[in-house]
């Protein structure tokens, strides 16, 4: 397939660069350090370490503060940092084995899939308060919430369902049967569809919100690669929509999904085990945690193209973006550290 790139995007990659937004601050989760790499994104190189309670995964930016949430697995726990200080200022009861979360648009609810105890935790993110426990599947993991937030879908792993929660009585309302092991929910802009991708049935299921029903089932193949290696995990719609990036996991690459078409346009070679990405704020850039080579592969959005490896902590799992940037005195307290 052939790109039109200008002469200034074609000397930016040549040189192995982009250029994202001023002040922009990348966050990674380490499940087997324990803590969270602080990436500059306009440098593209550590530049702080925090320390996080034990097996931290899922890893949220509030869209309304300057607080951070990590999901810390084995620790049982939320950690609430701030942005601005870098310091854990609270932490939340989030129940047994927290691994993935997101939160309505106004940031004060907080969605938490809780692994170990088959349950979907909803929260105050202000008092902390926990406003309901719906039990779900077995081991559920991923999270999605509609972007008028009248619904949450809540994936789980060993029960192979999307189960749909109606955010106004915090009751299931639907469970949709997918492929075997699903992880992540996300819906579209226009909150008509709802994507989920299983990880060992290597596919991603389209459900139409109107009925909750699977309208397309999206399949992968990559020359060279056996199928049982496209295990689809993390996903992002690319900013307007247009196209949605999933990562493969032990295929080392993430697939590019026109989302009219439903047909895979390109696959771009990263670094091993691709797991969760997330977007640079302007949409131009998209950055990916790669588990097993402990690095985070920084992808230019407008050429499909890698074009810069970013060394980080061991077993990179998360990434959360924020448009801004730590304090001095934060990056001074918390000196950057990589494996």
């Amino acid at each position: 397939m052939k790109r039109l790139i200008t002469a200034a995007a074609a000397a930016a990659l040549s040189l192995g660069v982009v250029t994202p937004a001023l002040a922009t601050t990348i966050f990674v989760s380490n499940e087997k350090d324990n803590t969270v790499t602080v990436v500059d994104a306009e440098t593209l190189k550590p530049i702080a370490t925090v320390p996080t309670h034990r097996r931290p995964r899922g890893i949220i930016k509030n869209p309304k503060n300057d607080e951070l949430y990590v999901a810390a697995g084995d620790g049982d726990t939320i950690d609430v940092i701030d942005v601005k200080s870098l310091k854990i200022i609270h932490t939340l009861n989030s129940g047994p084995d927290p691994e993935l979360m997101a939160t309505d648009s106004s940031g004060k609810i907080l969605y938490i899939a809780n692994e170990d105890d088959s349950l979907a935790t909803i929260m105050d993110t202000e008092t902390g308060e926990v406003l309901a426990e719906v039990p779900v599947g077995v081991e559920p993991e991923g999270v999605g919430v509609s972007p008028d937030d009248k619904y949450t879908v809540i994936t789980s792993e060993s029960t192979s369902m999307a189960h749909v929660i109606d955010n106004a009585t915090n009751e299931l309302i639907a469970n949709v049967l997918v492929d075997t092991r699903p992880r992540e929910a996300k819906f579209t802009d226009d909150g008509k569809e709802v994507w989920v991708s299983s990880e060992v049935g290597g596919t991603i299921s389209v459900i139409d919100t109107s009925d909750w029903t699977i309208k397309h089932v999206i399949r992968f193949e990559v020359e060279g690669v056996r199928p049982e290696l496209l295990q689809p995990v993390g996903m992002d719609f690319v900013k307007g929509g247009k196209k949605m990036y999933v990562l493969l996991g032990p295929a080392n690459r993430v697939a590019v999904v026109d989302t009219k078409t439903y047909e895979v346009e390109d696959y771009i070679l990263v670094g091993q085990r691709p797991w969760h990405g997330e977007l640079s704020p302007d949409g131009k850039t998209y950055y990916v945690a790669n588990g097993l080579t402990n690095d985070l592969t920084v992808i230019d959005v407008a050429s499909q193209k890698p074009v810069k490896s970013v060394p980080v902590g061991r077993l990179p799992w998360g990434v959360a973006v924020w448009d801004g940037k730590p304090t001095e005195e934060a990056l001074k307290a918390n000196p950057p550290q990589t494996k």
